[in-house]
């Protein structure tokens, strides 16, 4: 089945995760990916030996894409990467600021020469703030943002398990770049596109920035349990823990009397209302915790059934690897052997993945081809 960019052709100049995420997408889409590695692969080509003795983090990123191994230094290969920009659609790049600009490809040159071209500049700050030439990777930005101090328990803060900062500014470009192909079909113009993942999450936080600056209420960290509504949070069963989410009153109604078998429960002054759950956190989790105790996690998803409360379960790796809802692909790695991965959001089991790439192996053919 044909994809929905079929036909388009992106450039990347990119390393680690959120530029290669971007452009894993694109590819996913039907997008010629041309992936521009120096000599010695990229960054996220050495993290690990999980896969096969390929990196997991490069496997997951790079699919369908092809490696060209060139010196941008070498004026000859700046040549041939200029011959592939003249017939590219898109560029996306996470080089350390400044970098194009020292090849002499600053904005203004991109735009003169190519004025098609969709150029996507994903780095760390706003170049317009004075954090622009700080180093920022993916736990830095979680730091630096507020996100890790919101997660966590009370006594300690953490970050994200994943690579939360790196992912959402990947999405983020995806998305601009589609804008901007759409922009493109109605003006013919390609325009830059600068996206900083400091920026990124600080979207994410504006909920807790809103409450702080307009409520002046600072969240707090909460584990497992949701800041602002509950119970909203973990219940520890007689052999093992669910996570449940009530968010109205009429679900802390159908709780107390289908889960409690307290149906007075709701009632009670302390409880009647979401803030006022949340104020009198800790007398609502003594009135459910010793109920819960009691029952084992088959018993407690039979009364959030009947009571239609929504549940999941606490899983770990393990489980997700046998997860029943868990819809798999298989990718080609470099050596011919395949591995399984989640398959991507939106892609039905038609959808087939390109290979990883091993690194340099379209260099000679993309010098045939373009050959300038």
């Amino acid at each position: 089945m044909a994809g929905a960019l079929d036909g388009l052709l992106v450039v990347s100049l990119e390393q680690a995760v959120a530029a290669p995420f971007c452009t894993q997408r694109l590819a996913d889409a039907g997008a010629r990916v041309i992936k521009i590695e120096r000599d010695g692969g990229e960054t996220a080509r050495h993290y690990d030996a999980a896969v096969q003795g390929a990196s997991a983090y490069f496997v997951w990123l790079n699919r369908g894409k092809e490696s060209a191994v060139l010196d941008l230094k070498s004026p000859q290969d700046l040549a041939l990467f200029l011959s592939i920009l003249g017939r590219a659609d898109v560029l996306v790049q996470n080089l350390i600021p400044g970098a194009l600009a020292r090849m002499g490809l600053d904005s203004a040159t991109l735009t003169a020469r190519f004025p098609r071209l969709i150029v996507a500049n994903i780095g760390g700050y706003g170049q317009d703030t004075p954090y622009a030439g700080n180093r920022a990777y993916d736990m830095l930005v979680q730091a630096e943002s507020g996100i890790a101090g919101l997660t966590g328990t009370a006594e300690e803060a953490c970050k994200i398990g994943v690579s939360a900062a790196d992912i959402a500014t990947g999405m983020t470009a995806y998305s601009a770049v589609l804008e901007a192909l759409l922009a493109r079909g109605i003006t013919g113009r390609g325009r830059h596109i600068d996206i900083a993942m400091f920026d990124v999450m600080a979207d994410w936080m504006a909920v807790p920035l809103l409450h702080l600056e307009q409520a002046g209420r600072e969240t707090q960290r909460h584990g497992l349990n949701h800041a602002v509504i509950c119970p909203y949070g973990p219940m520890i069963c007689a052999d093992g823990t669910l996570v449940v989410a009530v968010q109205t009153n009429a679900e802390w109604e159908r709780f107390c009397a289908a889960v409690l078998l307290n149906p007075e429960l709701a009632q009670d002054d302390r409880f009647t209302t979401n803030p006022q759950r949340v104020a009198n956190r800790e007398a609502l989790d003594r009135e459910i915790a010793p109920i819960v105790a009691r029952l084992n996690v088959a018993q407690m998803i039979a009364r959030l059934e009947a009571g239609q409360i929504a549940w999941g379960r606490l899983s770990t790796v393990q489980d997700l690897s046998n997860h029943p809802a868990l819809r798999r692909m298989s990718v080609a790695l470099p050596d011919g052997t395949s591995v399984s991965l989640p398959r991507p959001p939106s892609r039905d089991s038609s959808f087939a993945s390109g290979a990883v790439p091993d690194l340099g192996t379209a260099t000679a053919r993309l010098r045939a081809e373009f050959a300038c």
